[in-house]
């Protein structure tokens, strides 16, 4: 049907959330996250409609005040009673294709969504997709196996790039092989290409997602993690993903632009090492929101990404406590396009 995924700095009608309740995600922290996520949701709603999942009227209050207080435009939130179990929207929310030729422009993929791998409870969020299509009166596509959003990364333009890490584990689709796995891309996201990496960073339960490995930027060039304390357990993974991405040719015969963001310092809590990461900023459309981590890597961090992105501005926002819950602001947020 010609159906296609669009890049994420391609015009954005709103951004969908899943205000965070779940204090299993953020074990005794819960509380410390909500400033820094305001603040996201402020610099969201200077550039697009801003829409929330709530579990219902008594949250909706609570959320409508502390959004006011914290100096968010509220004529750009909207509120919806579809509960969730976890605030992770990007792999739980649906994936919006396009086609201005069709009478539908707008549809909806509803991927399955089995908390990376039966980890956490994840029956209310596997329903969301449906939900919104039914509020937006969008034609639904289901294909029927496991896919996350975090899990894939799209240049706009018919080329995926995702981890073996995470579509190959077992916890996913165990019945299917690489090919089955890349004919489910190529048919439901509108692809002509599919670039593996191999493995995610340490401390990422995902399996490995991409979204905090690497990143498109324009339709040719990606940001990649790079470590380079060879100490550390992310050096060679990390290295072997920048080997691959400069061995790729595009669909186009053209190199791929390969751009080396350094990784933070490693970041711990009880003991526990956490996913932290530059790649996993929020392309809006009134800026860059980039997790920073308060180490000496944030400025060079900021620095890259805004010589990628001359366009919109590149703005750090805090991302210490929510990374307790292992994942930032692209883990929380999914556009959906004009």
């Amino acid at each position: 049907m010609g159906y296609r995924f669009p890049a994420e700095w391609e015009k954005h009608r709103a951004t969908w959330l899943s205000y965070p309740h779940n204090e299993t995600s953020w074990p005794g922290k819960i509380h410390t996250i909500f400033p820094f996520y305001h603040e996201f949701i402020r610099n969201l709603a200077q550039g697009e409609q801003v829409n929330i999942n709530v579990t219902g009227p008594e949250m909706r209050s609570s959320v409508e005040l502390s959004l006011a207080r914290a100096g968010v435009n509220m004529d750009a939130i909207t509120m919806y009673a579809f509960p969730t179990n976890d605030a992770w929207c990007r792999d739980h929310g649906p994936a919006f294709v396009v086609n201005p030729d069709l009478p539908y422009p707008k549809a909806i993929v509803n991927w399955e969504y089995n908390g990376w791998g039966r980890k956490y409870p994840a029956g209310l969020d596997n329903m969301i997709p449906s939900k919104i299509s039914e509020l937006l009166g969008l034609p639904v596509f289901h294909p029927g196996i496991v896919m996350e959003g975090g899990a894939v990364d799209f240049n706009g333009r018919g080329t995926v790039i995702t981890t073996t890490s995470c579509l190959l584990h077992p916890n996913r689709n165990p019945g299917l092989s690489k090919l089955q796995i890349e004919k489910y891309l190529v048919d439901y996201y509108g692809l002509e290409q599919v670039l593996w990496l191999g493995d995610g960073i340490e401390g990422d339960d995902t399996n490995g997602h991409v979204d905090d490995l690497t990143r498109f930027v324009n339709v040719d060039t990606v940001i990649t993690m790079v470590e380079h304390n060879r100490s550390e357990a992310n050096f060679m993974p990390l290295k072997e993903n920048v080997k691959t991405l400069n061995s790729i040719r595009l669909t186009s015969g053209r190199q791929l632009n390969v751009i080396e963001l350094p990784m933070p310092e490693p970041l711990y809590y009880q003991g526990q090492r956490l996913p932290a990461s530059y790649a996993n900023f929020y392309i809006a459309n009134s800026g860059v929101m980039v997790p920073v981590f308060n180490c000496k890597q944030d400025e060079k961090a900021l620095e890259i990404l805004s010589s990628c992105f001359t366009d919109r501005p590149v703005t750090g926002i805090d991302s210490v406590e929510i990374i307790w819950g292992l994942g930032s602001w692209h883990c929380l947020s999914q556009q959906e396009p004009l």
